[in-house]
């Protein structure tokens, strides 16, 4: 490939991905759904090997370019006039706790386990699944977060002008995880597994293996989430 060659595959390659991004408009990356996301990587491909791939001609390449953005406008435009489309090409938000509830099918389908949502929680500052009423898995990746009406958000200040800073805080630990205790955790926070289990009973649940999840709050208590029943 000489270098005049290049050069023009490079200015034809810069304005014509700049012409196809105006056209398709604007969104924000975390706007993107995953849709999106493997659409712009393809635009992105097809652009470098009309740079690079001397077996793609220059004509051919730009095709393929105008061609692919073509699709994605037409998806695009369905997925705004057509409510089935948008179904079937972003899917559907997920609802991954209903009522302070672990739905576990639901991390299934979307192939989360409890560290990646205890992860996203924790972004949204929840730091105790108790304290959630309601978590949606969105389309675009992103976790929604409405918590309990008793744990808003709150200063301290606000509750008890005397409380301070001096009072560390405490996070509220995994004890038990898929019906299996944690026994690390367990002794971490010097707890004894038949005090664990008599919680698990007071729960009215019959053994630990009965327990998707379940985890000591900062007021010594223990959280917990009953197996879904299959």
């Amino acid at each position: 490939m000489s270098l005049a060659e290049l050069i023009v595959r490079i200015t034809c390659s810069f304005l014509v991905l700049l012409l196809l991004t105006r056209i398709m408009g604007r969104k924000e990356l975390r706007q993107l759904t995953f849709f999106n996301f493997v659409s712009g990587i393809s635009i992105g491909s097809i652009g470098a090997n009309l740079v690079i791939n001397q077996n793609l001609s220059i004509r051919n390449g730009i095709i393929a370019l105008v061609g692919w953005t073509i699709f994605t406008i037409v998806m695009g435009l369905l997925d705004i006039n057509s409510k089935k489309v948008r179904e079937v090409i972003e899917g559907q938000p997920i609802i991954l706790i209903r009522n302070g509830k672990i739905m576990e099918k639901a991390l299934q389908r979307v192939r989360l386990d409890l560290n990646a949502l205890k992860a996203l929680l924790r972004q949204k500052n929840a730091f105790a699944i108790s304290e959630v009423e309601y978590a949606i898995f969105e389309t675009d990746g992103n976790l929604s977060v409405m918590k309990k009406e008793n744990k808003q958000t709150a200063l301290r200040e606000d509750i008890n002008p005397s409380l301070t800073s001096a009072t560390p805080a405490i996070l509220p630990t995994e004890v038990i995880s898929d019906g299996k205790l944690n026994r690390e955790n367990i002794t971490k926070l010097n707890l004894e597994e038949n005090w664990v289990e008599e919680q698990v009973h007071q729960a009215g649940l019959a053994s630990v293996s009965d327990v998707f999840y379940a985890e000591l709050q900062k007021d010594g208590t223990l959280y917990v989430d009953e197996k879904n029943v299959q």
